[in-house]
């Protein structure tokens, strides 16, 4: 006999049996109990929800001679002839392939002849909204007023397609997506049922990758059941046997854009193509990473709308955290424009390789979201050079004469301390300091800092006390400290100790230098912008 599919081997016999429908078997139990049959339902959801199969349950119980709580026997002639698809009383039509006006008079004209066995002729109608106009018309009053012993079911996954006549006269059930945790026990029941060893984090992915559909995801078990044929079924190889990428290398390729990293970007994808991914289904994937990664930034309770262990949430929340969400919106824009353009592409890498450029070069396109990406992006950099200052540029390799390896450094003895009556100079000549300082950072953190220095002649340090804006100095005070006493020694030619303080920090016997009047009246007013010294009209007589 030859192999049956494990989702047609699963499929369910009663209603008992359905799962993630229960709004929908407890509805139809109820009729079926009551004796309140209706004429026409209409059966709505996507792919793999159960709607065909709670079709045929239903096609059973009411031809089923000894029901049992709304649920069909399955042990009488009735229900043994329709579920092995020999019984006059049920018709299947697929409305996909026999669409045309003639196919349904067919049906109009059969409708008049009872049934030879059983009490209702069912008509099972798939993908109903494939059907003409003209064959929704001429099945418009048969629909409408059908004979006592026929059931019409109509099954649709574009419920948008159906003319309003037609919904007006059926009853209409909304399929649900089948959750996550559903999936996972209905397929943890199959794999103990087919002597199979698998990891709860493989079915959990499988679960995931089948987006809520009972009939992919026991298609997507069966695939890596065949693929590793007695073997354990674990994360990885699920991950291989379904050509899917794992969300951490979704996660380390979002860093890399939102660090507009393009070479890093388009080298992961080039990775994933390697080991055999499927661009198309790789692009799909990343953008329902997005879509969670958006969902967990602006909702407080995730765990709701996406689907993923509370471990995997929290890293997407972290790496959420720094990014704002139109930024991750014009991701997903331009991802998804790039999904309509390579179904019609032959080269569709170099479209995904193109797509991840323009998603870290936000520069490249002109819309508003493009223009907060790019400002993030500066906004970045400048955080960047408040916390370690500006990088200097790496000196020109052929601005210096080249110098034999053999040849040795000459030494030069250290300068001289400086005395008390030398910090006075370095006063004078304060804005030339700063001006002189590598670090614009550092530059503006000290423009109105003026020295200090203590009455003590022993103590020729000079103290700098930094205010709110300049606490950020303290995290790289060493290398700040050593920068300043450079300078200085550049200017004077003497060593003098300079000491940071902070807001906080407290040093007793400060006293700020100034100048003495006998200097002259050029320099005073060239440097009082960084000294507390006030000019008036006697100093210029």
């Amino acid at each position: 006999m030859s192999y049956v599919a494990l989702y047609r081997k699963a499929r369910p016999s009663v209603f008992d049996d359905v799962k993630g429908q229960d709004h929908i078997v407890t509805t139809l139990k109820n009729q079926v109990m009551a004796g309140r049959i209706q004429h026409a339902y209409l059966f709505c959801g996507t792919r793999g929800t159960g709607k065909t199969s709670i079709a045929k349950i239903m096609a059973k119980v009411v031809n089923c001679e000894n029901p049992i709580n709304g649920n069909p026997c399955n042990e009488c002639a009735s229900c043994r002839q329709i579920a092995a698809g020999n019984s006059m009383n049920v018709i299947e039509i697929d409305a996909a392939s026999n669409n045309g006006v003639d196919n349904i008079r067919e049906i109009v004209e059969e409708v008049r002849y009872r049934p030879t066995q059983g009490k209702y002729k069912v008509y099972i109608i798939d993908e109903v909204h494939m059907l003409s106009q003209g064959a929704f018309n001429a099945l418009l009053k048969t629909l409408e007023e059908p004979p006592s012993y026929v059931v019409f079911i109509l099954a649709t996954t574009e419920v948008g397609k159906i003319p309003v006549t037609i919904l007006s006269r059926c009853q209409r059930y909304d399929f649900h997506r089948i959750d996550a945790a559903t999936l996972v026990s209905r397929m943890r029941e199959l794999v103990q049922k087919e002597g199979v060893e698998a990891e709860e984090r493989a079915l959990q992915f499988v679960a995931r990758s089948a987006d809520g559909s009972m009939r992919d995801a026991l298609s997507l078990l069966d695939q890596c059941i065949a693929f590793y044929m007695g073997e354990k079924i674990t994360y990885e190889k699920a991950l291989k046997a379904l050509g899917a990428v794992d969300t951490d290398v979704f996660a380390s390729l979002t860093a890399s854009i939102i660090q507009g990293d393009a070479g890093a970007a388009v080298l992961t994808f080039a990775q994933m193509m390697e080991r055999g991914r499927e661009a198309g289904q790789f692009v799909s994937d990343y953008i329902w990473y997005l879509r969670n990664l958006l969902m967990v930034q602006t909702q407080e309770e995730a765990m709701d709308l996406v689907d993923a262990p509370a471990e995997q949430i929290l890293k997407m929340r972290n790496l959420a955290g720094s990014v704002a969400p139109e930024i991750i919106m014009r991701y997903i824009r331009v991802l998804s424009e790039l999904q309509n353009n390579m179904r019609f592409a032959t080269n569709r890498r170099v479209l995904v390789e193109i797509a991840f450029i323009r998603l870290c070069r936000p520069q490249m396109e002109r819309t508003e979201d493009s223009v907060r990406d790019r400002i993030r992006m500066l906004e970045d950099k400048l955080e960047e050079i408040e916390m370690n200052g500006l990088m200097a540029a790496p000196p020109d390799p052929y601005s210096y004469p080249l110098v034999a390896e053999e040849e040795e450094k000459t030494e030069t003895a250290p300068p001289p301390n400086a005395a008390p009556e030398d910090l006075e100079k370095v006063v004078a000549i304060w804005p030339q300091v700063l001006e002189s300082l590598e670090s614009g950072l550092l530059r503006g953190m000290l423009k109105d800092v003026p020295p200090e220095y203590k009455a003590d002649g022993n103590d020729t340090k000079l103290y700098l006390r930094l205010k709110n804006f300049g606490t950020k100095a303290m995290d790289h005070k060493k290398e700040n400290v050593h920068n300043i006493e450079t300078v200085i020694e550049k200017k004077i030619g003497k060593h003098v100790d300079v000491v940071l303080l902070g807001v906080d920090d407290k040093e007793d016997g400060l006293y700020k230098i100034t100048v003495s009047k006998n200097k002259n009246v050029d320099d005073i007013l060239a440097h009082s912008i960084a000294m507390e010294v006030e000019v008036t009209d006697e100093d210029w007589e």
